[in-house]
């Protein structure tokens, strides 16, 4: 089959269309012809070999994919040859096909194509994941959200919308907090401003924000203690920024703070597909209703795999960059 493969290493790696084995069906999996796939920066890092996948993972880049069911093992229900389907993925997104654990699988609804699609899994369910099901966010209360132009952030306002939890999030021009604003955030900061943490506080009338979602790290965590109100929830998903500084442990009892670190990609499949089942209970309507729709940005052939992760190296999207396998 068709396939991303990567050649080089480190920063000179670069993305080139061959070819790769199709991947085996095993128990309680589906096969999916791959229409479409998006781009996550962990991607990027993978491409870089700082992300290998986990063991028994596909080492095909590709978190997410959508297309259409091709097999389906024997003893998994629910589900048929020809549906389409969206899945999370723990690799193998950039490829003709994917085997995927059922408990890992939504189906697509009617108003929503296969390559919009493909940008909901990754950010949606992380968000999910985050947000509601660790964080606990309380309806009527405030989240911080970094990166509010990116396929996590445009995910994140969406969800919190829904939820009745305001937001705030930061953005990196005064153009992509305007964006940020439309699609339903309450406050949006430009960072190239400088430190947030006083317009967080301001915004909040002094009282800080209930739950912050870092995919930075490292530089705002100093800012972030300052900024959580009493009995705040500090969840890290990445470390862009940088994984190593000094912490206050201070402020930590006494706000009695509490800080989580959490991956969505190594969680075994009865995770994942529980995470699945709560975002379906919680989220599923409004996403068949149309109110919950994935940010794409642009879509580009899966040939032109090495721009697209340039684009979001360059963070010039707004949303997600998908990557249309089939037409």
């Amino acid at each position: 089959m068709r396939a991303i493969a990567i050649e080089g290493e480190g920063k000179a790696a670069r993305l080139v269309l061959g070819e790769a084995k199709r991947p085996e069906l095993r128990p309680g999996e589906l096969r999916i012809a791959v229409a479409a796939t998006a781009v996550n920066r962990a991607d990027l890092m993978q491409a870089r070999g700082l992300y290998p996948p986990p063991p028994g993972a596909s080492s095909v880049l590709g978190l997410e994919c959508a297309g259409t069911v091709l097999e389906v093992a024997p003893g998994v229900a629910g589900f048929a040859p020809g549906q389409r389907v969206m899945a999370l993925l723990a690799g193998g997104g950039y490829a003709e096909e994917a085997c995927v654990d059922a408990g890992s699988v939504m189906p697509v609804p009617a108003g929503i194509s296969l390559v919009e699609a493909a940008a909901i899994p990754e950010v949606f369910l992380t968000c999910h994941l985050n947000l509601f099901q660790l964080a606990r966010v309380p309806r009527g209360g405030w989240a911080l959200v970094h990166g509010g132009g990116s396929g996590i952030g445009t995910a994140a306002i969406q969800l919190l919308r829904e939820a009745g939890v305001r937001s705030i999030v930061t953005a990196g021009s005064a153009a992509k907090c305007a964006r940020c604003l439309e699609l339903g955030a309450d406050v949006a900061l430009d960072y190239s401003a400088g430190e947030f943490a006083p317009a967080v506080l301001e915004k909040t009338g002094g009282t800080g924000v209930d739950v912050v979602l870092d995919s930075i790290g490292a530089p705002y965590l100093a800012q972030h203690l300052t900024c959580l109100r009493v009995g705040g929830r500090l969840v890290l998903i990445g470390l862009m920024g940088g994984a190593k500084t000094d912490i206050n442990l201070g402020i930590l009892l006494v706000k009695r703070l509490s800080l989580i670190g959490s991956t969505l990609r190594a969680r075994p499949v009865a995770e994942k597909a529980e995470i699945v089942r709560g975002f379906l209970a919680e989220f599923g309507a409004a996403l068949e209703a149309g109110r919950l729709r994935p940010i794409v940005d642009r879509v580009l052939p899966l040939a032109q795999a090495q721009a697209a992760h340039d684009l979001v190296e360059a963070s010039t999207h707004f949303g997600k960059v998908v990557l249309q396998v089939r037409d």
